[in-house]
């Protein structure tokens, strides 16, 4: 008999140098470094070359991906206009989809059958390069304002708020926001990167691969959980409300949104660095608290006292969507399209190591259908 375990928990589907989760004592690690130690010393495109080809570059070899990176902010005027004629009442993460997918079309020599070509490796790039643009553009042409053309001398993260707002970040916006992209650029083998790793088995080329993993990221089990989170906050209302509230949705075995990980028994590492930063730039910044993060730090302490004996604590995603909705005024709608431009570079960089040594995906089933019976005379 073949043992069926849902959802493949825990079943291993690959061999990857990539990333490494301890979950148990809260460690994620790039290529062996810690994230705590790439938030504090490097920045999203440092990152992005670890992740590709596996060590850190030196400063000549960095300096020149970034500028080939910021080069390509730009994006295709077919694929603008494709945009233009999409419904402005459309999800983000549904133009994203659509748009990585018709990126395609311009680069119809960039295969699986060599990985490390030029033109492959450039298409990879511009992925990368692409995908914050795409999701400046949409916000902007969804509201009915023209696109703001990128700046290519911006790094990723400043270009990012750039487009979207119109004005230059003040540095430690862009730091902040900066850290939110390596942090959320790469998880072992999630949903997303795993639908990305189907995809590439076929040899698909790698815009249909990330294509697919935006798609599977657009889901609430997935990237949509830390708009979930705010909901949740703005339903309590005020941190009076926050223990009957939670002790309802216990009672009624019922989501707390930003709460538990399958991978981690203790805190989410990526949630304390958030917290911490959060924290930080609060204090720097003489900001006042306001009333849906003094619910969230009640929310934590709560649940903390309910559910810690459990292994369960809070994620990424429970203080990501404060940060982006209290600090950086994104709208909801945006959240999981930036959690995409930032796993784009975790994406491409399986994309690249599943061809390298490819095998297609075929697992089996166990057949709980009907025996074997004859069709009905009429």
């Amino acid at each position: 008999m073949i043992e069926y375990i849902p959802g493949l928990a825990g079943v291993p589907a690959t061999e990857s140098s990539i990333s490494s989760i301890d979950g148990k004592n809260g460690i994620l690690a790039y290529r062996g470094y810690s994230i705590e130690d790439l938030v504090k010393h490097a920045s999203f495109e440092e990152v992005s070359m670890l992740l590709r080809d596996g060590e850190l570059p030196d400063k000549k070899r960095l300096d020149n991906f970034k500028d080939v990176l910021h080069k390509r902010y730009e994006v295709k005027r077919n694929i603008r206009s494709m945009m233009w004629s999409l419904p402005a009442t459309g999800h983000p993460m549904d133009v994203l989809q659509a748009a990585i997918a018709a990126m395609a079309t311009f680069y119809p020599d960039a295969g699986a059958q060599n990985p490390d070509s030029v033109y492959t490796q450039s298409a990879l790039t511009k992925i990368i390069s692409n995908m914050s643009t795409l999701v400046a553009m949409w916000a902007r042409i969804s509201a009915g304002y023209d696109p703001i053309p990128p700046s290519k001398g911006m790094s990723y993260a400043k270009n990012f708020l750039y487009m979207s707002f119109g004005e230059e970040p003040d540095d430690d916006i862009v730091k902040l926001f900066d850290a939110c992209l390596i942090l959320h650029a790469e998880h072992t083998i999630n949903a997303s990167t795993f639908s990305a790793m189907v995809t590439a088995s076929t040899l698909a080329n790698p815009f249909a691969s990330i294509s697919a993993a935006v798609g599977t990221l657009a889901g609430s089990l997935h990237g949509g959980a830390n708009e979930d989170v705010l909901k949740m906050l703005d339903k309590i209302g005020d941190s009076k409300n926050a223990r009957t509230y939670i002790k309802n949705r216990l009672k009624n075995k019922q989501v707390i949104w930003g709460m538990g990980h399958r991978e981690y028994s203790i805190k989410d590492p990526r949630a304390s660095i958030l917290q911490a930063m959060i924290e930080s730039y609060v204090k720097k910044s003489n900001m006042c608290l306001s009333k849906r993060f003094e619910t969230a730090l009640e929310v934590e302490r709560i649940c903390e006292e309910l559910l810690s004996s459990k292994g369960v604590y809070s994620n990424v995603d429970f203080y990501s969507g404060i940060l982006y909705a209290e600090i950086f005024k994104i709208p909801q709608t945006h959240f999981t399209p930036i959690f995409a431009m930032a796993r784009s570079a975790g994406w491409v960089a399986h994309w690249h190591e599943q061809v390298g040594h490819n095998r297609i995906f075929r697992p089996t089933q166990i057949y709980t259908g009907a025996d074997s019976r004859d069709y009905p005379k009429k």
